[in-house]
C-alpha cells in the first residue's frame, strides 16, 4: 500500500477562503472555504488524483522539495499525505460478505415478505452511523 507526501501551495482568497495547487501533479486543484476545509478537499483531491494514476497502471510523479518551490504573499506550502488504505477504507465501495444471526422466525417473515437482506442493514448501518453515501 502506498503512503506518499506532495507538496501543496495554498492561496488564500481574502474572504476566509483558500485555493490548493499541487505543483507537481498536473490538474489536480481544489478549493475550502476556511483553512479546515481546504485541508480537507486537498486531501480528497489529492486521493482521487493518485488513486486514479495507480488504477490506470501509471507511475506517480516525483514529489517536489517544499524547499525548492516559491509562494507569493498570502500563500503558502504545506505537505498533504496520501495514505491508500486510510484512502480505501472511506472510499471502497466493494461488497463485502458479512455473517450475522437473526431468529428464525424473523428470517422466515422477512423472506415471505420478499424483504432484501442487504438493502435493509445497510440502510440500518448508514442511519446507526449518522451517514448518507459510503
Amino acid at each position: 500500500m502506498e503512503n506518499v507526501l506532495y507538496p501543496a501551495l495554498f492561496s488564500s482568497d481574502q474572504m476566509g477562503g483558500y485555493s490548493v495547487v499541487f505543483p507537481d501533479l498536473i490538474g489536480c486543484v481544489t478549493e475550502g472555504d476556511d483553512l479546515n476545509h481546504a485541508v480537507t478537499m486537498a486531501e480528497d483531491a489529492l486521493g482521487i488524483y493518485l488513486y486514479t494514476l495507480k488504477e490506470e497502471g501509471e507511475a506517480f510523479p516525483v514529489a517536489s522539495n517544499p524547499v525548492d518551490l516559491h509562494c507569493e504573499d498570502g500563500e503558502f506550502i504545506s505537505l498533504v499525505r496520501w495514505d491508500e488504505l486510510e484512502y480505501l477504507k472511506k472510499t471502497d465501495n466493494r461488497a463485502v460478505k458479512k455473517t450475522l444471526t437473526i431468529p428464525s422466525w424473523l428470517n422466515y417473515k422477512a423472506e415471505e415478505q420478499g424483504i432484501n437482506f442487504s438493502r435493509i442493514l445497510q440502510r440500518a448501518l448508514k442511519q446507526e452511523l449518522g451517514v448518507e453515501n459510503g
